[in-house]
């Protein structure tokens, strides 16, 4: 497991952006994928992004598509979501996350979240 820290949420108007981080530390070096995933008050929580750490593949929720882009720096072990046209039902508690074991179609570690606010 890795630790993840979150960090770049906040409160922004409609149509505004905002750029989350996730900072991974301790036992990067097993990092096979990083993915972003938010959860809405009475929401079960739910995919945004996926991206590939070594390869750099993504992929995205629908909700994101043409908003969202997530990224990765491998050398300084820290994934973005660049958020763009923010509307009010993007309001979540983000989480980052990260696979770094068997089984591969499993993330096993977890973020604390950030808090995006989008107000109308």
């Amino acid at each position: 497991q890795v630790q993840l820290v979150e960090s770049g949420g906040g409160l922004v108007q409609a149509g505004g952006s905002l750029r989350l981080s996730c900072a991974a530390s301790g036992g990067t070096l097993s990092i096979r994928y990083m993915g972003w995933f938010r959860q809405a008050p009475g929401k079960e929580r739910e995919f945004v992004a996926h991206i590939t750490w070594s390869g750099g593949t993504t992929n995205y929720a629908d909700s994101g598509k043409g908003r969202f882009t997530i990224s990765r720096n491998t050398a300084e072990n820290t994934m973005y979501l660049q958020m763009n046209d923010l509307k009010p039902e993007d309001t979540a508690v983000y989480y980052c996350a990260a696979n770094t074991r068997e089984p591969i179609n499993r993330y096993d570690s977890w973020g604390q979240g950030t808090q995006v606010t989008v107000s109308s």
